[in-house]
């Protein structure tokens, strides 16, 4: 098994720094890894810790009286210097529940407000996104949304348009625009499932 023989951090930023490790590979020969984190500290990594938690959540939740809507942003990201279509999603605050998190994050992107559905904890608990980079996790509420659409909440960072995307819609975006990953799969529920939630199993 490899292992870490060294933690050193990198650079100071506010919402993610990058670690650099100094590491034994399965042979024993040395070398060089970087985890990008939204750690603080090398005290508070995960992979000094050991302890799972929700980074961010992400937010899948249907509009509409017929809830035939899918409520999408499309946001102008720095990475790929364009725009591309995500669920809404943000991070979680110091000790706050990423359920709670999830509602006060739909209201500040949107506008509109969520309602979570209750869901079994496989479907929910915080899942890692791009673990060869990052050891971010992200919770997932799930629920239906109602009210306006407004850009009240939203920061100045923030280009972001809201998108409530019938299937028809939905298939032209998955065909032809730029999609985060998290956010394609849960468009092919919504596109191919008749009841987009049915694997959720719902409680209550």
């Amino acid at each position: 098994m490899a292992e870490i023989k060294k933690v050193t951090k990198k650079t100071e930023n506010p919402y993610v720094n990058l670690y650099e490790l100094d590491t034994l590979n399965r042979k024993g020969n040395p070398g060089k890894y970087y985890v990008a984190s939204r750690a603080k500290s090398i005290q508070t990594l995960e992979l000094t810790t050991g302890s799972q938690h929700s980074d961010g959540v992400i937010i899948y939740s249907l509009y509409g009286e017929n809830h035939d809507k899918v409520v999408l942003v499309r946001q102008y990201r720095y990475a790929i210097n364009g725009y591309i279509y995500e669920l809404p999603a943000g991070l979680v605050e110091p000790g706050e529940d990423y359920h709670t998190s999830a509602v006060r994050e739909m209201k500040e992107e949107t506008g509109l407000d969520l309602h979570p559905l209750p869901v079994k904890n496989l479907y929910q608990k915080p899942y890692y996104t791009t673990i060869g980079m990052t050891d971010e996790c992200c919770g997932t509420v799930y629920g239906y949304a109602t009210g306006e659409i407004s850009a009240d909440g939203l920061e100045d960072t923030e280009e972001i348009e809201v998108v409530l995307a019938d299937r028809t819609e939905v298939e032209r975006i998955l065909q032809e625009e730029r999609v985060s990953i998290v956010c394609s799969y849960m468009l092919m529920h919504f596109l191919y499932d008749e009841a987009p939630f049915a694997f959720l199993h719902i409680e209550g």
